[in-house]
């Protein structure tokens, strides 16, 4: 399992869902990858409802939204 923090790149407004900057979130992966986004982002979608609200789905989020870096 590996730990990323993803932040997004800027304020992103759709489908009556706001996303910005400051919503920082930290994710563990269920496996071991290079990227938090392999299997359809589902811990950071988990994530983003839980923390904030956030429907990664229904604002049409993807990896190009975010910056990661994995945590050691």
């Amino acid at each position: 399992m590996n730990v990323f923090r993803i932040t997004p790149k800027r304020i992103k407004r759709s489908n009556g869902q706001v996303l910005t900057p400051e919503m920082v979130v930290t994710v563990t992966t269920r496996q071991h990858t290079n990227t938090p986004f392999y299997n359809g982002a589902e811990e950071i979608k988990e994530a983003y409802m839980r923390l904030y609200g956030f429907d990664y789905k229904k604002a049409c989020c993807s990896v190009n939204d975010f910056e990661y870096k994995a945590l050691e």
